[in-house]
Parts: structure tokens; C-alpha cells; sequence
């Protein structure tokens, strides 16, 4: 153990963290997510939510300041009366622990997908909401 890893950071996950560089995409996938079939590398995290993953890795991983939307959501298919407050969370969160306070683009299904496939990673969490995955984009640090 360290001081100051939160626990819900892997070694694994602090690995992949670590191994990405500016403008990566690391996926934040929820329970229903196809998540084996789309990573390029895939760390499981079955037993935690993406909100406290979420924290977890904004306390170490900066977001890209050069882009309007650092962070994207599946959009919920046309349709669909499944609401999502857990976007709510995902926003708090982000502005708790960076400068940005609308951070988020919305992706459409299918689009949200062929982008998963292409990001560094994809981490499956338990997370049961619906239409809570996360893709993050990486920044750069200044110091």
C-alpha cells in the first residue's frame, strides 16, 4: 500500500493511469457494457461504481484543458425513457475536482462504441445505472 492512492485505484489501474498520455481516452464502462469485447486492455473493477472510481482517478489523472468536452456520455438511444441522474453525479464530481463545470459531450450509442474500441482502455466497474458509461480524455500536467 501507498500513502495517498485511493483504494479504489488498482496497481493495475494506477499502471494504465500512469501509461497514458496526453489526449488518451480511458472508458469508465457500467455493468451492461460490452467491455471485453471492445478494450484494447481492460482492468476489471467489478466491485466498485463508476462515481467513486470517478473520484478516485480525478485525484490523480488530469483532464485535457485544451479541448471544450474533456469527458463523453452515451447518449440515451431516442426513445428510451430512462433517466440519468447519475450524469448529475458524474458533473458534480468533475467540478469538485477540476476547472471545468459542462466538461461533457453526449455520444451517440453506436459512435460511443467505435470510440471505446479505439481508447488506451476500458475499465468494467459494477456500475448498475443505465447509460452511465464515461470516457475521459487525458491532459497534461504543468508543474
Amino acid at each position: 500500500m501507498l500513502i495517498g492512492i485511493p483504494r479504489q485505484i488498482s496497481p493495475e489501474l494506477m499502471k494504465v493511469l500512469m501509461e497514458m498520455g496526453h489526449s488518451d481516452e480511458i472508458v469508465l464502462a457500467d455493468g451492461n457494457f460490452p467491455a471485453a469485447s471492445h478494450a484494447q486492455r481492460l482492468i476489471r473493477a467489478d466491485g466498485h461504481g463508476i462515481p467513486e472510481l470517478l473520484d478516485a482517478i480525478l485525484q490523480l489523472f488530469p483532464l485535457d484543458p485544451y479541448v471544450d468536452k474533456p469527458a463523453a456520455l452515451m447518449q440515451v438511444v431516442p426513445g428510451d425513457t430512462v433517466e440519468t441522474p447519475i450524469w448529475g453525479t458524474y458533473g458534480q464530481i468533475i467540478q469538485d475536482r477540476t476547472d471545468f463545470s459542462a466538461p461533457f459531450e453526449e455520444v451517440e450509442r453506436f459512435a460511443f462504441y467505435e470510440r471505446a474500441k479505439k481508447a488506451y482502455a476500458v475499465i468494467a466497474t459494477g456500475e448498475s445505472a443505465l447509460y452511465a458509461n464515461l470516457i475521459l480524455k487525458k491532459g497534461v500536467i504543468k508543474e
